[in-house]
């Protein structure tokens, strides 16, 4: 069996993605900053007939906390296969480059990057345990700095200075990342999962969470000779889904 674990999974595109992976025979393990959050969304899954499935306690802010549920995913196997940084935040208002404040970047880093470096750090020796590693970065096409230098692109006109710097920041990890781990069989790709109609942006995006989750499953299953490196967005690309950084 293969084991996968899903942070910020206990709602919106985390939760399905748990429950794709899940429906694919993955053993997910869902991660929630409030553990009675996790709990619920478990048994709305279970509900459905996914048993596969547990909630772990993991804000993705706090170095306990992500330390915690290593060593607790750790006293129950021995490998993990999948890794998808889902948690995210939009970090508030204003957006503007002159007027966000210095707090409202930190937190918002805290999550979108540091919080990925913690959860990919902490687990990185049970996914070196895994034959085919699979990490999944969850971004967005608008931290694309070539598009957003495009005046063609649909999102040109938005510039929110702390989200879209913070996914910049996390797709250039991703590059990094992906280049120190190129002799291994790690896939380390970043995937906009599209403008979805979710709490994050009141529901106002266009597509569903289904697609969301598709989209980013995909690369999370990708086979062994896959893309690694790569930043992804079918949304923008339908063709080949690949988008420039």
């Amino acid at each position: 069996m293969k084991y996968a674990l899903v942070t910020g999974g206990n709602k919106s595109i985390g939760l399905e993605v748990a429950r794709q992976l899940a429906q694919q025979g993955i053993y997910v393990y869902l991660g929630s900053r409030k553990i009675e959050n996790g709990h619920e969304a478990v048994a709305k899954l279970k509900a459905a007939g996914l048993n596969n499935i547990a909630a772990i306690q993991l804000d993705v802010t706090d170095d306990a906390s992500v330390m915690n549920a290593r060593q607790q995913i750790g006293k129950k196997i021995n490998q993990l296969d999948i890794l998808i940084n889902n948690a995210g935040i939009f970090g508030g208002s204003p957006q503007s480059a002159l007027n966000a404040t210095i707090n409202q970047f930190m937190a918002t880093y805290n999550v979108n990057l540091y919080g990925t470096v913690r959860v990919t750090q902490a687990f990185m020796d049970l996914m070196k345990n895994a034959p085919a590693p699979r990490i999944v970065n969850v971004s967005s096409s608008q931290g694309s700095i070539t598009l957003h230098s495009d005046p063609g692109y649909k999102y040109f006109d938005y510039k929110g200075a702390v989200y879209l710097s913070s996914k910049s920041a996390l797709n250039m990890y991703t590059v990094v990342l992906a280049y120190e781990l190129r002799d291994t069989p790690f896939r380390v790709n970043a995937v906009c999962p599209g403008f979805t109609k979710t709490d994050f942006n009141q529901h106002r995006g266009p597509g569903t969470v289904e697609d969301a989750g598709k989209r980013i499953v995909k690369y999370a299953l990708i086979e062994d000779d896959g893309p690694t490196g790569k930043f992804f967005s079918e949304e923008n690309n339908p063709a080949t889904g690949e988008i420039p950084w």
